[in-house]
């Protein structure tokens, strides 16, 4: 696609600037009561930009779920506000280190749109992710003090809200460093502010290989024409794109929304790559989809998708142990609870339903 088909009315910076942060403004748009929206976001940050919003047809439609805020956030349904036990994986503020080959830099504390099933929603859009320049210099002096590191995510947030030349200046730094052999950044810039995607940011980025960016496309009426052209110019560049899916009840847990959305992906350039089970955190639960729908999904799509197209269906449990393949190997009781067994070898019980599910 041409530069000459991205018609820019505004930067990017404008585009989120525009974006919806007021739960009353949101529900004189849409008829509904502004209460619970209030209720919600004030303990959750919303926001939505003007393409997002462009993209809900009616409240509770797949677009809507992920979001704008619902009363079950608020729900005290006993799972950890910090899912992953990130913080006893943090050696200094803004690295965590879980693998011994691999770090993320959390890099930045906001989003161009809050997800309501966020694993991190407790820090988001908080000053609990919003680093100083001396916790980024110390993280990234961490990395380059060990050797074992080869593989640095930059996450937070979103790295792709950082301007050009605060990103470059990063980029430079842990391209420096010579046991650093690639970088990747995760971003939903793609789907959420794919004006963001410039082709200055993509002169940068290519500067940087090997450098690989995975995104967050979740449903196929995400697939538009701008997030097309986004992605377009990220492989024009060079840079490889996978998209790392959740499966989100009411939004994607039916197989012919699946299979469209990856065939969609397909089509765009970028490679499905994984299929996350919902992480375990706090004000999530009803967006949880059951382990035997989820393999279902998977099961139904062989046959009718390209196999470049079938994502890998893993659970990421708390503890921090890292991510399970849901396989039948690995699984060893489906029920009310799941048992599973991780890579280390250990057994761990997850929850595996919530309400009428």
């Amino acid at each position: 696609m041409s530069d000459e088909q991205f018609v820019v009315t505004s930067t990017w910076q404008a585009q989120l600037s525009a974006s919806l942060t007021c739960p009353e403004q949101l529900a004189e748009l849409f008829g509904v009561d502004s209460a619970p929206l209030r209720l919600v976001a004030a303990r959750y940050p919303l926001r939505i930009t003007p393409h997002t919003l462009s993209l809900i047809e009616k409240p509770g439609d797949p677009i809507w779920k992920q979001c704008v805020p619902e009363l079950p956030e608020l729900v005290v349904d006993g799972l950890p506000e910090d899912s992953l036990n990130e913080a006893n994986f943090s050696p200094v503020p803004a690295v965590v280190h879980r693998y011994p080959d691999r770090a993320l830099l959390l890099v930045a504390g906001q989003c161009a749109g809050y997800c309501r099933f966020c694993t991190r929603k407790n820090r988001i859009g908080t000053s609990a992710l919003a680093f100083s320049p001396v916790q980024l210099a110390e993280g990234i002096a961490y990395i380059q003090a060990t050797s074992s590191i080869r593989d640095v995510i930059l996450t937070g947030g979103d790295p792709l809200l950082l301007e050009d030349e605060l990103l470059e200046d990063l980029l430079q730094q842990l391209h420096n460093i010579p046991h650093v052999e690639i970088i990747r950044i995760g971003s939903r810039v793609p789907v959420t502010l794919p004006k963001r995607i410039t082709p200055a940011l993509c002169r940068l980025l290519s500067r940087f290989h090997p450098l690989y960016l995975n995104t967050h496309f979740n449903h196929p009426r995400e697939l538009t024409p701008e997030s097309a052209i986004a992605c377009a110019r990220l492989a024009d560049a060079g840079i490889p794109v996978g998209n790392q899916t959740v499966l989100l009840r009411g939004v994607n847990d039916d197989a012919r929304v699946m299979s469209e959305l990856c065939r969609g992906l397909l089509r765009m350039r970028v490679r499905p790559y994984y299929l996350h089970h919902l992480d375990q955190a706090q004000g999530t639960a009803h967006f949880r989809v059951p382990v035997e729908q989820g393999l279902a999904i998977v099961a139904a799509m062989r046959g009718q998708v390209s196999g470049l197209g079938i994502p890998q269906y893993v659970v990421d449990p708390p503890g921090g142990e890292g991510k399970v393949p849901l396989l039948p190997e690995n699984l060893l009781e489906l029920g009310e609870t799941v048992k599973v067994r991780t890579t280390q070898g250990n057994v761990i019980v997850l929850p595996n339903r919530y309400g009428g599910c």
